[in-house]
């Protein structure tokens, strides 16, 4: 069974997700606003957040997920979650987050997610992390290109929330820089002009 470690950062504890967080997570995931800016559903039904804790644990002890619950260092509340799907065969993670609204413009999912993607990196051992948003909600995106991701594109009416087709930025970041964007690698086969 793999271990979730605790990830420290300036403010945040970042820790694994136990059955007593369901009740919060269930509370902060039911905010509207929060549900309208992600994958989530709107109401939260009773049970989601149970099923939703223990699918983390499962995933983590396959090895093809990473899930952090996003606590306030000192306090401990729950403000939020950051996950990596991961897929082993292509050594990448799909990055996904979540924070309270009462949070929201404070740099929490920054630091959270930049932790995430570090841990991603030099621990597990990942080539890629991607992630998406939807167009409309530009936040998310600010968050993934302070953490060093790159736009690489908007997917047109990818995914149907509420019943609307939406479009979704497609973020992503390599682990050696040297192969992100705006760096200059010369390939092999390039020739000198003359």
């Amino acid at each position: 069974m793999e271990k979730q470690p605790i990830l420290p950062t300036g403010r945040l504890l970042m820790r694994p997700f136990d059955l007593g967080d369901a009740r919060e997570v269930q509370r902060l995931c039911g905010d509207y606003a929060v549900a309208a800016t992600t994958l989530l559903p709107y109401p939260y039904p009773d049970g989601l957040a149970e099923v939703w804790i223990a699918s983390l644990r499962e995933g983590i002890e396959r090895g093809d997920a990473a899930a952090f619950a996003v606590t306030l260092a000192g306090e401990g509340s729950l403000i939020g979650g950051v996950r990596l799907r991961i897929d082993t065969d292509h050594a990448r993670g799909e990055l996904g987050f979540w924070v309270a609204k009462q949070c929201w413009g404070r740099g929490y999912a920054t630091e959270a997610v930049r932790a995430v993607i570090e841990y991603g990196f030099s621990v597990l051992g990942l080539h890629r992390v991607y992630a998406m948003h939807f167009s409309r909600n530009p936040a998310s995106g600010r968050v993934m290109e302070k953490c060093g991701m790159f736009h690489e594109g908007r997917f047109r009416e990818h995914v149907r929330k509420w019943g609307v087709y939406e479009d979704v930025d497609h973020w992503g970041v390599l682990r050696e820089p040297s192969r992100r964007p705006g760096a200059y690698t010369p390939s092999p086969l390039q020739r000198t002009p003359l």
